[in-house]
């Protein structure tokens, strides 16, 4: 639970209005007093770069959106004006479009270290499940968005992806003309699109509102995946863990400036600088980069409802995860054996991506089944682990990780020794 607010305002205005609606003592006890786990990584300041990058995206968004126009025959003029002729347009668009790689990487670090330590597992189910619908709100605002400057690889994304509902039976034509807005990628796609995509990041914002509300009910996890017991196992969330996180935050930072300044194209595709042309078809068409490892498990399989199915069921079964995994432990730290399948997975992941972006043909397709069959096998795998595998010995409590036998019990006498005398 949140920690216990102590903030009393010293206007007389603040007292009246904190009366009245207690906004900064609810900010005060969510994120001043909290109280976290005091063995907390680096991997956990994710959460707060994940805040900054979507804010981020809103604003150089809405600032885009100012100057763009939404039509066939003017969205790809309008991006060079952008470029060319709005003050620091050139600056804006390269913050945009960066931001939305920066954004994934940070998305795939937070999914992983939440992977790796169980944060997935109970009491933090409705948290997990909650960042996978973020996940999937992501995926669908950045395709959306890839389609807006509409150059060649926009066009012929948006014509592909969007031809993959036609797979369902009975409807998936009727949601493809939906989507086209007729009957074939044109004008009413551009600005379906472009419409979804400026409302779509607002539709996260509130998700990740939830997202953080039901953090902050069972708090939260830590790299030992035990939970609180006492104070000594928690600090409050200033000045430890913002300071923390800002420093996190500066460095990532840096990393998303050296691509805007230095290389603002290495995460794009060549072919986009060419404006859409309906009669001339790219010779290989691909997503951006976070989408490839999901684009390899369309292709590995071929029959196009099955590997549609499978591509949305790669995302979908992650919601499922905290029901999979059968084993007590939650941090991958005290499973020698599950670190093993846990790597793997993550070295597949990697390769899916790699596939993602080679021609659909030869070793490149068998290779992509194999690394299919093991994405979706290592769920089931968690499944079995859990009644084989042998743990190792968690510590007793969050401060004898940081702080080991002698030293947790040191602080516990202490605590003691500090604590007022209610005998007599």
């Amino acid at each position: 639970m949140s920690g216990h607010s102590t903030y009393v305002p010293k206007s007389a205005f603040g007292r009246w209005f904190e009366s009245r609606l207690p906004i900064m003592g609810l900010i005060h006890s969510s994120f001043v007093v909290f109280p976290n786990p005091r063995n907390l990584n680096y991997l956990w300041t994710f959460g707060g770069i994940l805040a900054f990058m979507l804010v981020a995206q809103i604003i150089t968004g809405v600032t885009l959106a100012m100057h763009y126009t939404p039509h066939a025959d003017l969205a790809f003029a309008s991006v060079e004006h952008i470029m060319r002729d709005v003050n620091y347009g050139w600056l804006l668009r390269y913050l945009h479009a960066n931001g939305a790689s920066m954004f994934f990487v940070a998305v795939y670090v937070h999914i992983f270290r939440g992977l790796y330590y169980g944060s997935y597992k109970a009491p933090r189910e409705i948290l997990w499940i909650l960042g996978v619908i973020i996940f999937l709100l992501m995926m669908a605002t950045a395709f959306m968005g890839y389609v807006l400057p509409w150059g060649q690889m926009s066009y012929w994304g948006a014509t592909v992806i969007t031809n993959l509902f036609s797979a369902f039976p009975v409807v998936g034509e009727s949601i493809v003309t939906f989507l086209w807005g007729g009957y074939s990628v044109a004008n009413p796609t551009l600005n379906r699109f472009f419409s979804l995509h400026y409302l779509m990041p607002f539709m996260i914002a509130g998700v990740v509102i939830l997202h953080v509300w039901a953090l902050h009910v069972p708090g939260s996890n830590n790299p030992t995946g035990v939970e609180k017991k006492t104070e000594k196992d928690t600090l409050p969330f200033h000045p430890y863990f913002t300071v923390k996180d800002a420093l996190a935050l500066v460095c990532f930072i840096m990393l998303y400036m050296w691509f805007v300044f230095y290389t603002p194209n290495f995460l794009g595709h060549a072919d986009n600088y060419i404006e859409a042309n309906p009669a001339v078809t790219p010779a290989h068409i691909v997503p951006e980069w976070y989408f490839l490892p999901f684009y390899a498990i369309l292709r590995a399989i071929p029959d196009k409802l099955m590997g549609v199915l499978a591509m949305f069921g790669s995302i979908a079964i992650l919601a499922f995860l905290p029901w999979l995994d059968t084993s007590k432990v939650r941090s991958g730290t005290y499973r020698p054996v599950f670190r093993v399948f846990f790597w793997l997975f993550a070295v597949n992941a990697v390769l899916l991506g790699w596939l993602g972006a080679k021609p659909a043909e030869g070793l490149y397709v068998v290779a992509s089944r194999l690394s299919t069959a093991y994405y979706f096998g290592y769920f089931v795998i968690l499944f079995i682990l859990g009644y084989v595998e042998k743990p190792l010995k968690l510590p007793a409590s969050i401060a004898e990780s940081v702080l080991g036998k002698q030293g947790s019990a040191n602080a516990m006498a202490a605590s003691a020794a500090a604590a007022p005398n209610t005998k007599g």
